[in-house]
């Protein structure tokens, strides 16, 4: 924890540019044992309002970078995918000329024709096959409801 006025140091969850933490932290003052109710929840509001917002900061900024890496890295792949894709254009072109040797064109170009649909059928039973199998996040849900009946039985007592 640092005091008001006293930049937190760079880290890696930083953005570029800035000295810190933009939620001022300060230092727990001595305890007030003749303080009222209110003023303590006055405080305890005050206390849990910082830490949410202080976590909600750091989220955001640990979930800015690493988009920012993943889309990067999605980028990449999509321009080989591209480019990955135009070249099969040419190797069944090319598959078709080999053929073209011993059959007559069309029927080398019909084999190739014949080939390319087996394949995009395949691939599209297997992409079927695997998004069939995408399931809820149940262990993400089973913790959601454990915070929350806590939170509940912690606000009735």
């Amino acid at each position: 924890m640092t005091t008001s006025g006293t930049p937190t140091p760079p880290n890696q969850f930083t953005p570029p540019g800035s000295t810190g933490a933009s939620i001022p932290l300060v230092a727990e003052p001595a305890v007030d044992r003749t303080a009222s109710m209110g003023e303590l929840v006055k405080d305890v509001t005050t206390h849990v309002s910082t830490l949410v917002r202080s976590e909600i900061e750091l989220a955001k900024l640990e979930i800015t970078e690493t988009v920012k890496t993943g889309a990067t890295g999605g980028a990449f792949f999509a321009v080989a995918a591209v480019i990955g894709a135009f070249s099969m254009w040419f190797f069944f072109f090319m598959l078709g000329e080999i053929l073209d040797i011993w059959l007559p064109r069309w029927v080398a170009f019909t084999i190739v024709f014949v080939l390319m649909l087996v394949l995009a059928g395949l691939f599209g039973f297997l992409g079927l096959r695997k998004v069939k199998k995408i399931r809820k996040p149940e262990k993400t849900i089973a913790s959601l409801e454990q915070t929350a009946a806590a939170l509940k039985s912690a606000a009735t007592n």
